[in-house]
């Protein structure tokens, strides 16, 4: 890639550039701290390959998928985190209808939904992934290394979450 020229007004930047195979092609991005791509997606202000949008919603394919089909979800209003969205209800009931849309649209077996919330968060702008699978696909459990808890530490983990959610119980 040739970089033709480049300029920053405000709190965009647009760059001109062309590749090797001839073709010519002009990127225009919001810069600074009100800067999120999705948020771009939302507004039709970014490109993407839209499944879905309504007035909660706008779910699209990732740009690089765990496999074809690999849907992001994010809320029409910007919140980063799960805990920021105000009312989940209408946001799940999305991500649901399209979990189970996918695996006959996509000749699938399943789907595997996963939420990241600041750690390993690419786009500061809350997403669920919705991913297509099939047995056989390389996909092992979750993606990191799993681990076991001995009793003592399952019991107090429990327990500490148990009281922060205010429902402790003997079971």
């Amino acid at each position: 890639m040739r970089l033709l020229y480049k300029t920053v007004a405000r709190a965009w930047w647009m760059v001109a550039a062309t590749w090797g195979d001839g073709r010519v092609g002009v990127i225009v991005r919001r810069v600074g701290a009100d800067a999120c791509v999705f948020c771009d997606i939302v507004a039709g202000r970014e490109a993407a390959h839209v499944v879905w949008r309504d007035e909660v919603v706008v779910a699209f394919l990732d740009r690089r998928p765990l496999f074809h089909g690999h849907t992001l979800v994010v809320p029409v209003d910007h919140v980063v985190t799960l805990p920021e969205l105000a009312d989940v209800g209408p946001f799940f009931e999305r991500v649901r209808r399209i979990a189970e849309v996918m695996p006959a649209a996509l000749d699938a077996e399943g789907t595997f939904v996963a939420n990241n919330n600041v750690v390993s968060q690419s786009v500061a702008h809350l997403h669920v992934h919705v991913v297509p699978r099939s047995k056989g696909d390389g996909l092992r459990g979750f993606f990191w290394p799993r681990q076991r808890y001995d009793e003592a530490a399952a019991v107090a983990a429990a327990r500490r979450l148990g009281e922060a959610l205010g429902a402790i119980g003997d079971d």
